[in-house]
């Protein structure tokens, strides 16, 4: 699969200067450089928490990259500089724990659901989530590696077994993918262009884009996504990444991306 060779920047105004030369630590006990490594589905929401984090700690500043988790979390086996990963998953998490590349165990700190995405006005006309087998769609996934890709599998199975669905639908399914992006935010970007029919994605995804339409999925066929975080332990600044990230699980943290239209986790 192939790789990006630089992350995406979230869209904040945070300033990158001193992200090339790592992970800085606190130049003193006021001010603080913290690098967050986030999925592509948090990219929106995150440049909120990213600035409400600076109001709360002030002297705090938060420089964000954005991929997929997996690309992320290779990233960080190889060495690239950061304090703190969050994840679309919780395997991504737990691989660097037990790697001992974390600062302590996966903190989770968010769910989300999937939805089924169409460009604005639905051109190819999908009536329900059954359509994403007919013939000659054409759908937008994700990188294999991407924990999309495997929340995506796990809903095309569920719907297989629905009321309705045609027989052979995740074969069809399968038979439909006209490309692969190396993210969920890929996904949002081509469906939105009109390059492709349908896409899967998270459903805040979906929420956030006035770009696309949502179709509906059957709630007992949705498959729930967690997220979890991590302390990186070569963090030159573990107790700051430390607190942002017990921040961001913490009720403050939590309204933000309650409003985002995260979960969370076992709520």
């Amino acid at each position: 699969m192939s790789r990006r060779r630089a992350l995406l920047p979230a869209l904040v105004a945070i300033a990158l200067a001193g992200c090339s030369g790592g992970a800085t630590a606190p130049s003193s006990a006021g001010a603080r450089e913290l690098v967050v490594y986030a999925a592509a589905s948090l990219g929106s929401v995150m440049a909120d928490v990213a600035a409400a984090y600076q109001r709360a700690s002030p002297g705090t500043t938060v420089v964000l990259s954005t991929d997929s988790s997996a690309a992320l979390e290779t990233k960080i086996e190889q060495g690239a500089p950061a304090d703190v990963f969050l994840s679309a998953d919780t395997a991504n998490a737990q691989r660097l724990a037990d790697a001992g590349l974390a600062a302590g165990a996966p903190v989770m700190f968010a769910t989300n659901g999937l939805a089924v995405i169409v460009p604005a006005g639905n051109p190819a006309n999908l009536a329900s989530a059954a359509d994403l087998a007919r013939p000659g769609l054409k759908v937008i996934a994700a990188a294999e590696s991407a924990p999309i890709t495997e929340y995506a599998s796990q809903l095309v199975a569920n719907l297989a077994r629905e009321p309705g669905y045609p027989p052979g639908f995740e074969t069809a399914y399968a038979a439909n993918i006209a490309s692969r992006e190396d993210n969920v935010a890929g996904i949002v970007a081509k469906v939105a262009l009109g390059e492709g029919d349908a896409g899967i994605v998270y459903a805040t995804d979906a929420r956030g884009s006035g770009q696309v339409a949502a179709i509906d999925v059957p709630a007992e066929a949705n498959v729930p996504a967690t997220y979890a975080g991590v302390v990186i332990a070569a963090s030159s600044d573990v107790t700051g990444a430390t607190a942002f990230l017990d921040w961001l699980a913490g009720p403050d943290g939590q309204a933000i991306l309650a409003a985002a239209g995260f979960t969370e986790p076992g709520g």
